[in-house]
């Protein structure tokens, strides 16, 4: 059997693996680099368009990463955090358009204004605390507020136009805001590096096995999905890049940092309008509060998107439970997960989540009518026939064990690597492909240390001006960066 022989091993098609690959052509364009995809194309699971709900994760209006105490008071370090990610997502994308390798930005990034909203007397206490504590940073600095009818009116027409006057509202609002057509940027991604002798693309096969190599390389064998045909590629380094996919290829992988891992797989649901009398009147990704249970990506949201240059409007997710860790996966997928170091987090996770396996059983049995009658919160005039059903994407939360073994449940994105740097995997959701490149920055310096510790940092710095820095507490380097960014990808 012939063995074919790689620096690098892309394992799924997606943002992540895409991203990977660009910055290590960047850094190194002597890497010779294999990209695995078991679909017949690359971005169409969780990257697709269709399949996210497209929103650049900056903390601008995602009420989930400012969670509110017991007492009341409202955390912003984690929207710190991601906003700081994402303003590296538009450097690296910023940079690449001007260099010819992104096409024009509206074929893949449009500005949208990002907005919360809420309703009630408490939730507005809270959107007012919240944007005071935002609103003093200068990564929020443009954040506006206003609890005046008319004023929110002009922000968003659709969301007050038919509410009831004597109800007590407030919004946030960032104009410069994002809608990113993730799947449109991973194609045009890919499509530059398929230019290159280097890379490879292998479409229709998956991993089906690995073996850790005494050098420290792996020989990963791969299976033709369309021929059957077996081969096998001896690859320095591996990544696992592949969405919900991504925990049992680390399983399989049996390194140890694997132990303990286990998947909650959370399908989704989105209402959809493409009526252009409807679509043309909204302008922007309004956030609410979530329902009690209710995990984090399902945060409610009506939002403006193109789709392959395609407008419509959004509203959702609605969450669901599935045993698939793909769309195009198995049903087996969860069954398969489980294993002797994962047992006992995953049973101590679905006996301290009660709340949440009652919400997704409620959410699974409403009909279209109780659809759209959520819908009214954030439209109160829309119309059932106006709004048809589609399928998002299949995500997978991570399980883990705690301190005293048991698991928990984790709202987020984990990088897990071997200890000796030959193989990473990224797990997890939200924010996901906002902070794509700030997560694979992170790969870079946990599996390629010597590169990065030397001739690797200073073309990082090149195509990553803020590398090195911490924008949450440089705000001059940051109001230089955001506004080249902000103009070179026409977001102001």
């Amino acid at each position: 059997m012939t063995i074919q022989k790689v620096d690098v091993l892309l394992v799924g098609g997606g943002v992540m693996s895409a991203t990977l690959g660009t910055l290590l052509t960047k850094l190194d364009p002597s890497l010779k680099i294999t990209m695995v995809e078991r679909l017949d194309h690359v971005a169409h699971e969780s990257t697709d368009g269709w399949n996210n709900a497209g929103t650049g994760h900056a903390g601008y209006c995602e009420l989930n990463y400012t969670a509110e105490d017991a007492q009341g008071n409202v955390a912003i370090d984690r929207a710190l955090v991601i906003n700081a990610n994402f303003e590296v997502s538009l450097q690296l994308w910023a940079h690449m358009v001007e260099n010819g390798v992104l096409p024009e930005p509206t074929q893949f990034i449009n500005p949208t204004p990002h907005m919360s909203f809420v309703w009630g007397e408490d939730n507005v206490a809270f959107l007012r605390q919240r944007h005071a504590k935002m609103s003093a940073h200068h990564l929020f600095k443009e954040m506006e507020y206003s609890e005046d009818p008319a004023v929110l009116r002009e922000w968003m027409p659709l969301v007050m136009d038919g509410r009831d006057p004597s109800e007590k509202v407030a919004a946030t609002r960032v104009l410069h805001g994002a809608d990113v057509d993730f799947g449109s940027l991973t194609r045009n991604l890919v499509k530059r590096l398929q230019e290159k002798e280097s890379f490879t693309l292998l479409l229709n096969h998956e991993v089906d096995d690995f073996d850790h190599s005494h050098d420290g390389s792996w020989f990963v064998r791969i299976n033709d999905r369309k021929s059957g045909k077996a081969s096998t590629i001896n690859a320095k380094f591996v990544f696992l890049g592949a969405g919900g996919g991504a925990l049992p290829l680390l399983q399989a992988s049996g390194i140890d940092e694997a132990n303990g891992y286990g998947g909650f797989p959370v399908s989704g649901q989105w209402l959809v309008c493409k009526d252009p009398a409807i679509v043309s009147q909204h302008h922007a990704k309004v956030y609410g509060k979530a329902a009690i249970g209710a995990p984090p990506m399902s945060v409610p949201h009506l939002d403006t998107r193109i789709i392959n240059g395609e407008p419509a409007l959004l509203f959702g997710p609605y969450a669901g439970f599935t045993t698939k860790f793909l769309k195009a996966g198995s049903k087996l997928d969860l069954l398969k997960s489980v294993s002797i170091s994962n047992l006992l987090p995953m049973m101590s996770v679905g006996i301290n989540n009660m709340d949440l396996t009652k919400y997704l059983i409620s959410e699974v049995m409403q009909s279209h009518e109780d659809r759209v009658a959520t819908l009214r919160g954030y439209f109160p005039s829309c119309k059932d026939e106006d709004w048809t059903l589609a399928e998002a994407g299949q995500r997978v939360q991570v399980i883990k064990k705690d301190a005293e073994g048991r698991g928990k449940l984790e709202f987020g994105t984990e990088l897990v690597a071997a200890k000796d740097g030959s193989l990473a995997a990224l797990l997890g959701a939200s924010p996901g492909a906002s902070v794509s490149v700030q997560a694979m920055i992170e790969v870079l310096e946990r599996c390629f240390k010597d590169k990065m510790q030397s001739e690797w940092k200073a073309r990082l710095k090149e195509i990553i001006p803020s590398y090195g820095e911490d924008l949450k507490t440089n705000e001059g380097l940051l109001n230089s960066i955001r506004e080249h960014t902000l103009s070179t990808l026409k977001l102001k």
